[in-house]
């Protein structure tokens, strides 16, 4: 009689968080010996139920500042507060030469942004904003940065009633 062996596999928990990677680029380092090449990466993670945070990281390899950008993004993780869908009120913030301007917006008006405000404020669950990158910079760090900045100010208004 044989005796069968029985595996259990562990299965792994469900990746809570999805992630986007925001921008990779190759950054040099000139030495004596010529230029030390490393890649930057930058990535945003959210639920997509009020929780976004972004990570930058550099590595020798792609996988290496990847893996490093998603590790830093999860301890940099912010909460968002949504009303309706939408931010409570209208928010302007700077980071570095980036600006910008993030506006609420009437439930069914969807994500009226673009580039990195765009993937941020999907990952963090907001359904209807306008937005405006109102610095002349491309950069897209700064510009999540700066997203990140805005998002982080915002602030609930809570109503108390009396009852007398």
């Amino acid at each position: 009689m044989k005796k069968e062996k029985i595996k259990i596999e562990k299965e792994k928990p469900k990746e809570e968080f999805e992630s986007k990677l925001l921008d990779l680029a190759r950054v040099t380092r000139v030495a004596a010996g010529g230029k030390r090449f490393r890649f930057r990466a930058v990535i945003v993670i959210g639920n997509k139920d009020r929780k976004v945070g972004v990570g930058v990281a550099k590595g020798q390899d792609v996988a290496q500042a990847v893996e490093k950008a998603t590790r830093k993004a999860k301890k940099n993780l912010i909460e968002v507060p949504i009303v309706n869908e939408t931010i409570p009120h209208e928010v302007e913030a700077k980071f570095g030469s980036a600006k910008v301007l993030l506006r609420p917006q009437k439930k069914g008006r969807g994500l009226v942004a673009g580039g990195t405000v765009r993937i941020i404020c999907n990952l963090s669950g907001i359904k209807n904003i306008s937005s405006k990158i109102l610095g002349r910079t491309g950069n897209k760090l700064n510009n999540a940065q700066a997203t990140i900045s805005a998002l982080k100010k915002l602030k609930v208004q809570r109503t108390i009633n009396k009852e007398q």
